[in-house]
């Protein structure tokens, strides 16, 4: 039987996901752990990761103008539309020389395919890296996407196409992901085909709006949805419209968590709140484990 996969998103960043997803590696104790929020991966930090593979990504193509074949014609710099040919002149004024911006070019290949001297190449572009990690939780697929890349979404499936290899590989019955902000591409990569999406919103207008987003990219994928509200206390106001909204949506309510500095205070020192210190949270935080647990049916 495939592992099940839990997948803990929210609809915008600063939520307090990151968090709970350390927490639940801990306290998982036989799971494989995919960080697909690739644009800012930060699940490293808390979990301190040690590599034992690493693999280069590549995505998407660049030109690359062979300076020997070039006949400096501008053809290419007429022909492409996103500004991405160089052009330098002589002291005169005329054309010698034709070069590709790799940071503007699209990767569109007109310029190639309409080289009268086949001077223009495409090669496909680094855009990356992904690994596969040892932490004292156990395994973690993890990546690091190019400054300025695009492509995410691509990543993100090669991570988790990985965690579900090395899930079925080791026999164990759980992957937790921990899924990018929003509802962009690399979102939906990462919630497609998961047996359950927590939810983690903050009592706040932007984070009631973009809870209202995201639950709707999960029904739209028919995948389980449960919500935790993070720092509930901090508006208890926006807190109950959140729980109202949930209640009309079906979206199961999993706990409120109060606002508590541990949290902060365990990230400064590369812990989880549960290893950090034994409060009325950490235990509020174990319970949601079990919870969880048991609306995935892997309870040991």
């Amino acid at each position: 039987m495939p592992a099940k996969q839990l997948v803990v998103i929210s609809g915008k960043g600063g939520t307090g996901k990151t968090s709970l997803v350390a927490c639940f590696a801990v306290l998982s104790r036989s799971a494989i752990f995919a960080d697909c929020d690739v644009d800012a991966s930060n699940l490293h930090l808390i979990l301190k990761p040690k590599v034992i593979k690493s693999e280069e990504f590549f995505s998407g193509y660049k030109a690359e103008i062979d300076q020997e074949k070039c006949q400096p014609c501008g053809l290419c710099k007429r022909l492409c539309r996103f500004s991405a040919v160089l052009e330098r002149l002589d002291a005169n004024g005329q054309p010698i020389e034709y070069k590709i911006d790799e940071i503007a070019c699209d990767g569109c290949g007109v310029c190639a395919e309409f080289c009268p001297n086949q001077a223009i190449t495409m090669f496909e572009q680094r855009a990356g890296e992904w690994y596969i990690s040892e932490t004292r939780a156990g395994i973690l697929v993890h990546a690091q996407l190019g400054v300025g890349e695009e492509n995410s979404g691509k990543l993100v499936s090669v991570v988790r196409k990985n965690a579900q290899e090395l899930a079925e590989e080791r026999k164990e019955k759980l992957i937790i992901i921990d899924g990018p902000p929003g509802i962009g591409c690399p979102v939906i990569a990462s919630i497609t085909g998961t047996d359950y999406a927590l939810i983690v919103a903050e009592p706040s207008l932007s984070g009631l709006h973009d809870l209202e987003r995201i639950s709707q990219l999960c029904q739209h994928f028919s995948i389980p949805t449960g919500v935790i509200i993070n720092k509930y206390d901090l508006n208890q106001e926006l807190s109950a419209q959140i729980e109202e909204f949930s209640q009309k949506n079906q979206i199961e309510l999993i706990a409120k968590i109060p606002y508590h500095p541990s949290f902060s205070r365990a990230m400064v020192l590369g812990k989880s709140l549960v290893e950090y210190e034994s409060n009325s949270v950490s235990h509020l935080i174990k319970e949601i484990w079990e919870k969880l647990e048991k609306r995935l049916k892997i309870s040991s």
